[in-house]
C-alpha cells in the first residue's frame, strides 16, 4: 500500500478567498512498507472537478518535494476555482493513485476589483455614543442560485447576516491588523443562504480593535473614529446570469440593541430594541433606519484572510454554583478560559443581569478583580420578557474562570443556563504529550490553554486586563512551543507581516504589534520600541517559522525586517559589535531583581550584546537558505565581530562571566558565546548558582525558557529535571499546586499565604514562562529536527529520560505526516523506545546511554535484522540508529 492522504493549499483543506497569485500544495504520504521514500510527482490542475479541463500539469517532477510545492508558472483569476490532484511514485516505481480532488478559491487580487464603497451609519440616525449600528439592505434575486461570494471587511469589526442566519462560524472579523497599512477581508461562501426572490444582508458594527480602548492610558479611537463596513457579493445563478450586491448608498442603518461592546469592557445588550426579522426578507425598513453615508477611504490596504479565522472551538459546562463569604453569587467555570459566557435568563421585560468575569478567588475565597485594571469585562443584559431567552455577545471577549451574577433570582439560578463558549484562532492542534507525573501533565495543560487564551488573532501577553496587546518578547519566547501544540504558521504570517509594517524606518521594532503604543498618547509612548530579546522577534519568529513549516518564501518576505533589525542594533552606540544603549526590559520579572523593580539583576548590556549576536546568527542562516552570498558572507563577518566584542567586553581573560546570575550564564552557554575552559567555568558556575538557590531558578521571562535546555546540552540533565520536579515557589509546579489551570506571569502570583504579588500586574494566563513545554518536547519525549532540512524532514530523536519520570509519550503532526516518540522504563531495567517515522523522511534515534549495539532489540529482533534501519554507529551519548519510515520499537538496558 502507497497512497496520499491530507493534499492541501497553503496549509488548508479546500480554501477559499485566496490571496495569493502562486499557490503551494502539500500533502502526506502513507506505505505499509518501512523506507519508503517518493522519487517523483504529479500534478494536476482542472477548471472542473472531473479534471476534464487540465488548466496546468507538472508532468512526472523527479524529486522527494511533498510540501510547499509553489505553482509558480500558473496564472490564477480573482474569484476562481481551481481543482487539483497528485500523485506520486516511490523508489521502487511504484505509483499511488490519484488524490481525491482538491481545490483552491482565489479571493479578489486587486484593489481595483472592489466595486463597493465604504458606507457608516448617517449621524440622523440618531445613535448613542456607543451604541453599535445596524447596517441592512434588500435585494431581489429571479432565479436559482449556482454560486455565491461575499467579500466582506470593515473598520471596526462586523458580523454579517443573511436571510436572518449568521453568515460563517467566525468572530472579530476583519482581525487585528497595522489597519493603516494592511486590512483583512473575508470571503464566504453563501450559496445555500439565497433564496428565489427578496433577500435582506444585514451587518452588526463594533468598535474593536479599531475605534475601541487599549493598552491602559484610556487610549481609544487609534487608528480611526469612525466605523465603517465594505462589502461585495458576487451572484451566478444557474441559468448563467450575474448579479453584484455592494456596499452603497442603497443600504440603510439603524441603532442596535448593542448599547456598548468593547474588547476590555465587554457588552451592554437591551433586548427591548431587538428588531424582529431586521435581516429578514418583509422587513418594514421605513421607520427609524436612515439612509447610509458614504466613508473615503483607501481600498488598496486591502488583503485577503491570512490568519486562522477565531472561532467557538470549545465549550465548557459549569462545574459549580457557589456563595461566597461575602454573599456573591458566583458560578465557577473549572478553568480559566478565553471567550464568553452563553446564557438563557427568563423574567420580566426590563429587568437587568449583570456577568463579571475573574480569573481567581481572593484568600478569603470571594470575588476578585482587582488584577483587571481599569477591564470592566462585564456583560449587561436587559431582558425583553418573552419567555426563555438566549444571549451571547458579539464584540467582547473575557479572560476568566469566575462568573459573578447579579440581578439574578438566586433560588431559580441552575447552573444549565450558562455555557463557556472558548474562542481562540482555529489553529488545528499538532501537538501532544503526556507522561507518568500527573502534575507535569497538568503543566502541559496548562501550556496549551494558557495558548489558547492568548491567540486570539494577535499573540497577546494576557487576555483579561486592561492590555491584551501583541507583546515581541512573550511571542518569540514561545513560539517553538506554540508551534509544536499548533499549526501556527498563519497566524505567525499574518502577524510577522504586521511587524513589518509597523516597523520604523531605520528598523527598529515596537513592543507590540500591531503597535497601538507609538500611535497615540504623546511623549510617554515616544519611545515604545527596540529592546533586546523583544525586537528581535524580528529574526527569531520567521527563523521558527522556517524551521517547523520549511516555509521559504515567508523567510524571503520577512528578510529585509531581518536584516533592518539587525542594522538597527549596529547603529546604536560608539561600538558597532555591542549593544550598550537604549530602554531594555532586560530580564523581565526575574526574581534576583531589585525591590520594587520588575527588571532582573542581570546586566541589560549584556542581555542586548547577547541577543545581538544570536540575531546576526540567524540572519546568517536566513541569508544562506536563501543564497543571497554576499550578504551570507557580511553576517558571517558580523558574527564574529560580535561574538569577540561579547567575549572581550563580559568575559575575563581567566574565563569568567562578569555578569554572575543564572540568566547570564544560560545566554552565554544557549547562544554559543563561550567557548572551551570559558565554557566549562561557565556550566559550573550555573550549577553553583543553582545549588544556592537549592535548586530553584531566579531567571526572568529572558533566561526561564532556555534555562533547562543549557542544563541538558550540558551533561546535568538530572538538574533540569530537579528543577521541573520542584513544587515549592519558585518553580512551574508550585503553580499547579495552587490550583492554576493556566500559566501565570508571577512565579508568585498567588503566594504561599494565598494573598496576590499585587493588583498592578498579576496575569493568572500568561504564557511565557509556558515555554517550558519546548524542553519537555525536545528533549524529555526527544522529537526535534535537523535545522540544514526543515520542518522535520530528518528528524532527530533524541529523549533523554531523567528521574522522576516512568514514561513519557510525545506526538507531533508535521508537515509530512505523525511523528513519535514513547519511552517507558521496564521493570527489568531496561528502556524501551516506541517511534514513527512519517513517509517520505529519515530520522536519526539516539539510544540514551545505549552501549552495546547487540543487546538491543527492535520489534523483538536484534538491530542488524530489523527491517528499515540504514546505519548504526556508537556515539558518546548512547547508540545512534538512522531509519526509514514505519513505526518501530526498541528495547535496550542503559548504562548508569
Amino acid at each position: 500500500m502507497f497512497k496520499i492522504t491530507d493534499v492541501r493549499c497553503e496549509y488548508k483543506v479546500n480554501p477559499i478567498g485566496l490571496g495569493i497569485p502562486h499557490p503551494r500544495i502539500s500533502w502526506k504520504l502513507e506505505s505499509d512498507q518501512r523506507g519508503t521514500r517518493q522519487l517523483a510527482y504529479q500534478i494536476v490542475v482542472s477548471a472542473d472537478e472531473p479534471g476534464d479541463e487540465v488548466l496546468w500539469d507538472s508532468g512526472k517532477v523527479m524529486s522527494d518535494a511533498s510540501i510547499q510545492i509553489e505553482l509558480d508558472s500558473m496564472t490564477c483569476e480573482s474569484g476562481k476555482r481551481y481543482y487539483y490532484r497528485v500523485r506520486a511514485w516511490n523508489e521502487q516505481e511504484e505509483c499511488t493513485a490519484w488524490s481525491d480532488t482538491a481545490y483552491w478559491e482565489m479571493g479578489l487580487l486587486s484593489p481595483q476589483e472592489w466595486e463597493g464603497e465604504w458606507i457608516q451609519a448617517p449621524g440622523v440616525a440618531g445613535l448613542e455614543t456607543d451604541q453599535c449600528p445596524m447596517l441592512r439592505r434588500s435585494f431581489r434575486i429571479e432565479g436559482k442560485v449556482k454560486s455565491a461570494r461575499i467579500y466582506a471587511t470593515a473598520l471596526g469589526l462586523y458580523e454579517l447576516k443573511l436571510n436572518g442566519r449568521k453568515v460563517g462560524d467566525s468572530y472579530f472579523n476583519p482581525g487585528w491588523t497595522s489597519y493603516h497599512e494592511r486590512l483583512q477581508y473575508q470571503t464566504y461562501d453563501v450559496t445555500n443562504l439565497l433564496q428565489t426572490g427578496e433577500n435582506v444582508i444585514g451587518t452588526f458594527l463594533g468598535t474593536g480593535w479599531y475605534k475601541g480602548h487599549l493598552a491602559w492610558e484610556g487610549l481609544h479611537s487609534i487608528y480611526g473614529d469612525q466605523l465603517a463596513l465594505l462589502l461585495q457579493m458576487h451572484v451566478e445563478l444557474e441559468n448563467g446570469e450575474r448579479l453584484t450586491i455592494v456596499s452603497d448608498g442603497e443600504w440603510k442603518a439603524a441603532g442596535s440593541p448593542i448599547l456598548m461592546s468593547e474588547i476590555y469592557h465587554g457588552e451592554n445588550y437591551d433586548a427591548r430594541l431587538e428588531q424582529a426579522g431586521w435581516s429578514e426578507a418583509g422587513f418594514n425598513d421605513r421607520d427609524g433606519w436612515h439612509p447610509v453615508e458614504i466613508l473615503s477611504h483607501s481600498k488598496d490596504i486591502l488583503v485577503a484572510q491570512e490568519s486562522d479565522p477565531v472561532r467557538i472551538v470549545n465549550e465548557l459546562k459549569p462545574v459549580e454554583l457557589m456563595k461566597t463569604p461575602k454573599g456573591e453569587l458566583v458560578i465557577d467555570m473549572g478553568q480559566n478560559m478565553v471567550g464568553w459566557v452563553r446564557l438563557e435568563v427568563e423574567g420580566d421585560a426590563g429587568k437587568e443581569v449583570m456577568l463579571e468575569h475573574a480569573e481567581v478567588l481572593d484568600r478569603e475565597g470571594n470575588f476578585y478583580i482587582g488584577n483587571l485594571r481599569k477591564a470592566k469585562q462585564t456583560i449587561r443584559y436587559t431582558l425583553k420578557g418573552k419567555g426563555v431567552e438566549a444571549y451571547e455577545p458579539h464584540f467582547t471577549f473575557q479572560g476568566f474562570r469566575y462568573v459573578k451574577l447579579t440581578g439574578f433570582d438566586e433560588s431559580k439560578v441552575r447552573l444549565e443556563q450558562f455555557k463557556g463558549m472558548v474562542l481562540h484562532s482555529d489553529m488545528e492542534r499538532t501537538g501532544y504529550f503526556e507522561c507518568s507525573d500527573p502534575l507535569i501533565n497538568q503543566l502541559q495543560h496548562n501550556i496549551e490553554w494558557g495558548l489558547k487564551g492568548n491567540f486570539l488573532d494577535v499573540p497577546t501577553d494576557c487576555p483579561q486586563r486592561d492590555e491584551r496587546l501583541g507583546w515581541t518578547g512573550d511571542a518569540q519566547m514561545f513560539i517553538r512551543t506554540a508551534a509544536y501544540l499548533h499549526g501556527t504558521v498563519d497566524f505567525f504570517t499574518k502577524w510577522l507581516r504586521d511587524l513589518a509594517a509597523d516597523q520604523l524606518y531605520n528598523g527598529g521594532v515596537p513592543f507590540v504589534i500591531p503597535n497601538v503604543l507609538g500611535k497615540k498618547g504623546g511623549e510617554e509612548f515616544k519611545d515604545q520600541h527596540s529592546s533586546a530579546a523583544w525586537g528581535d522577534a524580528a529574526v527569531i519568529n520567521p527563523w521558527t517559522i522556517y524551521l517547523v513549516y520549511g516555509d521559504k518564501r515567508l523567510l524571503a518576505e520577512q528578510y529585509d525586517s531581518m536584516k533592518a533589525w539587525v542594522e538597527y542594533i549596529r547603529s546604536q552606540g560608539e561600538n558597532e559589535f555591542l549593544w550598550n544603549t537604549g530602554f531594555h526590559f532586560g530580564d523581565w520579572l526575574a526574581l534576583d531583581a531589585k525591590e520594587n523593580s520588575y527588571v532582573g539583576a542581570t546586566d541589560r548590556d549584556y542581555i542586548a550584546t547577547a541577543f545581538y549576536a544570536y540575531s546576526v546568527s540567524l540572519v546568517l542562516k536566513a541569508a544562506e537558505v536563501l543564497n543571497k552570498v554576499d550578504d551570507a558572507e557580511k553576517y558571517a563577518e558580523l558574527y564574529r565581530n560580535v561574538r569577540k566584542a561579547f567575549q572581550d567586553e563580559f568575559v575575563t581573560p581567566s574565563g569568567r562571566l562578569a555578569v554572575g546570575t543564572q540568566t547570564a550564564q544560560v545566554l552565554a552557554l544557549m547562544f554559543g558565546l563561550v567557548e572551551g575552559p570559558a565554557k566549562e567555568r561557565t556550566t559550573r558556575k550555573l550549577i553553583e548558582l543553582l545549588e544556592e538557590s537549592d535548586y530553584h531558578l531566579t531567571t526572568g521571562f529572558v533566561g526561564t525558557p532556555y534555562l533547562n535546555f543549557v542544563l541538558s546540552d550540558n551533561g546535568y540533565n538530572d538538574i533540569a529535571y530537579k528543577l521541573l520536579f520542584q513544587q515549592d515557589y519558585p518553580s512551574w509546579l508550585y503553580q499547579v499546586t495552587k490550583g492554576a489551570t493556566t500559566i501565570w506571569e508571577h512565579w508568585d502570583g498567588i503566594k504561599e499565604d494565598g494573598t496576590f504579588w499585587s493588583d498592578d500586574m498579576n496575569s493568572f494566563n500568561h504564557y511565557a514562562y509556558g515555554a517550558i513545554g519546548d524542553w519537555l518536547y525536545r528533549v524529555v519525549a526527544g522529537i526535534d529536527l535537523d535545522e540544514t532540512v526543515p520542518a522535520y524532514k530528518r528528524i532527530v530523536i533524541k529523549p533523554q529520560p531523567g528521574e522522576g519520570l516512568h514514561w513519557a509519550d510525545g506526538r507531533l503532526e508535521s508537515m509530512y505526516g505523525m511523528i513519535r516518540s514513547a519511552w517507558h522504563k521496564l521493570d527489568d531495567g531496561k528502556l524501551r523506545l516506541d517511534v514513527t517515522v512519517p513517509v517520505n523522511t529519515t530520522a536519526e534515534i539516539l539510544l540514551p546511554a545505549a552501549s552495546d549495539e547487540s543487546q538491543v532489540t527492535e520489534s523483538g529482533k536484534p538491530l542488524n535484522q530489523a527491517e528499515g534501519i540504514e546505519k548504526v554507529e556508537t556515539v558518546e551519548q548512547g547508540i545512534r540508529v538512522t531509519i526509514g519510515s514505519g513505526s518501530y520499537t526498541f528495547e535496550f538496558a542503559q548504562v548508569k
